[in-house]
């Protein structure tokens, strides 16, 4: 609350002031979670998709695998390509992608269509989410730049641990083509909000792609994305299947599902406000903090959540360590490349993608080879690695802890 008060409060340079700016900020964010949204809706649906496609379950993550590898590929590569657009437009223009990778999912009669729907919903989620990183300071003056850029990431937070058990209920309630609709559905309001809430934003910055390669010579960027790759690969190794998981190791039924997972998501908002408190003051100690905690949490549910009442503290823990991973792990990068902020923030966002594709592939493979309880494991394993990689690896100064 304090910060948005300073973000209406400020007068910027030119007679611009934030309570102008907000409106668009708040557009922004809302574009943040609906990408991210729609990017891991899979999640709690992949039940009723594999039957409906008749798919296996391990087949049926690959929907979200497909869109985490095109995502990943198109953040840096749009990022320079779009460099000369003015970014109003291209933010709506990709939310109509969005709108249309939905809406074709809602409709998919099998899973080939599902998997080019899903490619359309990687386009634009790459997209927004590597262009919005840079939107804060264009929109407010300086002193409520931070405000705007917790604002606008807290989209991508909340969208990560609510998203997938909003869409779960409406699912349950109707079903899973309904989840897809009325996430198009979404796509086209915030559309609307961006056109009339945002000014014109010509572009700023000549990013080249050459440019944002060469910020892996840095040391402190390559043990950032390291740190990323393995949190978010382990996480989604383990929470794409949490629902036959849940299923199998809790007895927990249909009508249950939503009810944990909102229990898991509500803890993440939690876990997202307060880690962002504790990165601003070191990264590296709250990651550490958050990979130690991930890695036990998970690795208990197959041995401590054999009822709804554990898995539901088990969610708990776990919603409020991985919550924290998003504004961390981008408090960690953005210190370390200053200068490159949209650069640095496009290789985040093709990493953080790359991990959730792979974490879905592989938490795939290791369900169907070694059954649900496995991916478990898994997940814990690669949390632990990244406790490692955060305590050995070089951190940007102001990420010393």
């Amino acid at each position: 609350m304090a910060q948005i008060e300073e973000m209406t409060d400020t007068v910027g340079v030119s007679g611009r002031t934030a309570t102008r700016g907000l409106p668009g900020v708040a557009a922004v964010a809302g574009a943040t979670f609906t990408v991210v949204t729609s990017e891991m809706l899979p999640v709690g649906l992949l039940t009723p998709i594999g039957d409906a496609l008749e798919v296996t379950e391990g087949t049926a993550g690959l929907s979200l695998t497909v869109t985490g590898v095109v995502g990943a590929v198109s953040a840096p590569l749009l990022t320079p390509l779009l460099g000369r657009f003015d970014r109003r437009t291209v933010l709506c223009a990709l939310m109509a992608v969005l709108a249309v990778g939905n809406l074709l999912a809602a409709w998919s009669p099998d899973f080939a269509v599902m998997v080019v729907a899903r490619v359309l919903v990687g386009i634009g989620m790459g997209g927004v989410w590597a262009i919005a990183a840079g939107l804060a300071v264009r929109l407010v003056p300086p002193k409520s730049t931070g405000a705007a850029t917790a604002l606008i990431f807290s989209g991508i937070a909340v969208a990560s641990v609510l998203g997938v058990p909003a869409g779960t209920y409406v699912g349950e309630l109707t079903d899973w083509r309904t989840a897809f609709a009325s996430a198009g559905a979404l796509a086209l309001v915030v559309l609307v909000a961006l056109a009339v809430l945002l000014p014109r934003l010509p572009a700023e910055q000549d990013v080249r792609l050459g440019g944002v390669v060469r910020l892996f010579d840095d040391a402190r960027v390559r043990t950032g994305l390291a740190v990323v790759a393995l949190l978010v690969t382990g996480h989604f190794a383990a929470y794409t299947y949490v629902r036959p998981v849940l299923e199998a190791v809790s007895g927990a039924g249909a009508g249950l599902i939503g009810t944990l997972l909102l229990v898991y998501g509500v803890a993440g908002v939690a876990g997202n406000f307060a880690a962002g408190a504790g990165a601003a003051r070191s990264p590296r100690s709250t990651l550490l903090v958050i990979g130690a905690v991930l890695a036990a949490t998970v690795a208990l549910v197959p041995v401590l959540g054999g009822s709804v009442p554990a898995a539901g503290v088990l969610l708990a823990v776990w919603g409020l360590s991985y919550g924290g991973v998003s504004v961390s792990t981008q408090s960690w990068l953005l210190a370390a490349a200053p200068e490159a902020r949209e650069a640095v923030s496009s290789l985040f966002v093709g990493v953080f993608n790359g991990a959730i594709a792979l974490g879905a592939l592989a938490g795939g493979l290791a369900a169907d080879g070694a059954g649900v309880a496995a991916v478990m494991w898994l997940g814990a394993g690669l949390a632990a690695a990244a406790v490692a990689v955060t305590a050995l690896g070089r951190a940007p100064s102001a990420a010393r802890g």
